[in-house]
């Protein structure tokens, strides 16, 4: 897979016109409390209510004329099929989203306002992708996958091109991993853009597939328990593995009880809503699962759509 920071230019450049270019926010009191400097990029504020728009934008719109006409497929908890159907809504395009049956409301009905034919599926990887194969063999659409697709990794990369264009002297930036498109997008971006900076990535305990992977030099597939951070259940591609393995620093684990207690805080806190994969990384924090004493410390918010008919601390 050939990605460098040109790639991800580039997709900035081409997806400028249709997305955010997102704020960073900083708190004090998170900065008291962790005794670092914070600065939250808040892609809970982009289209679609998270950062998925950059990379399905930019792949969709690489598209030739010829493939767009025949329509874009993937399969999708939530917001990946959102910023799909979306990007292909732009484009006047189809697109077919395949849907695990225990998707959030909240990002069903996000799905379904752009347009999108939804076919559900059992919640499993194997149910996704035997559904998703049948809809592109009856449509002729092409494959847009959530992290295996490269065109899609560069463009999540341009969320962590804007965080240090905008603060250049980080330390560390860390992000959430499921399947690791974003992961890589941000380690090739910060490492490309900064030479000395740190790529920290945090995932469930409950799915931790990609730390198990980073220990052991080789990528493992695990069968996932119940995780709240539903856009990270799902087992790190193998590309995007190869790419971890050159650019990333450390992968670590958090409970779901920080998860819920570092969504709350960010809630409380910065008056923000933020779903719980994007909780995940201040977990690590707040958890002392890693120290960022005296750190400048970049955070990605990957978004905030969250079904508010189920708020984890009312369950």
């Amino acid at each position: 897979m050939r990605l460098d920071l040109d790639t991800i230019r580039s997709a900035d450049r081409r997806i400028r016109p249709y997305i955010h270019r997102t704020p960073v926010l900083t708190s004090s009191r998170l900065d008291e409390a962790s005794g670092a400097s914070l600065f939250l990029k808040c892609e809970n504020f982009q289209k679609i209510g998270a950062f998925k728009a950059r990379g399905a934008t930019n792949a969709v719109f690489l598209l030739n004329d010829v493939a767009a006409q025949r329509g874009v497929a993937t399969h999708s908890s939530g917001n990946h099929g959102a910023a799909v159907a979306r990007a292909a809504k732009l484009r006047g395009i189809p697109a077919h989203i395949v849907m695990p049956s225990n998707s959030a409301k909240v990002k069903i009905c996000a799905v379904e306002g752009y347009g999108a034919h939804i076919v559900f599926c059992e919640p499993t990887e194997q149910a996704r992708e035997v559904a998703c194969a049948d809809a592109i063999a009856k449509t002729g659409a092409t494959l847009i996958h959530s992290f295996e697709n490269e065109n899609v990794i560069a463009g999540q990369g341009t969320a962590a091109v804007e965080l240090l264009e905008e603060v250049p002297d980080l330390d560390l930036v860390m992000c959430p991993v499921g399947g690791g498109g974003l992961l890589c997008g941000t380690a090739v971006a910060a490492k490309s853009m900064r030479p000395k900076i740190k790529v920290i990535a945090v995932e469930p305990a409950n799915a931790d597939d990609a730390a198990q992977s980073f220990r052991a030099g080789r990528r493992i597939v695990t069968q996932k328990k119940f995780t709240i951070a539903d856009g990270l259940r799902t087992n790190v591609g193998e590309p995007n593995f190869a790419i971890i393995q050159r650019y990333v620093d450390d992968i670590m684990t958090v409970s779901e009880e920080a998860i819920v207690s570092a969504m709350r805080t960010i809630w409380e806190t910065m008056k923000i809503i933020i779903e719980p994969s994007a909780a995940v990384p201040y977990a690590a924090i707040q958890e002392a699962k890693i120290d960022v004493s005296a750190k400048r410390v970049g955070i990605i918010l990957t978004g905030g759509n969250v079904d508010l008919d189920a708020l984890p601390w009312n369950l």
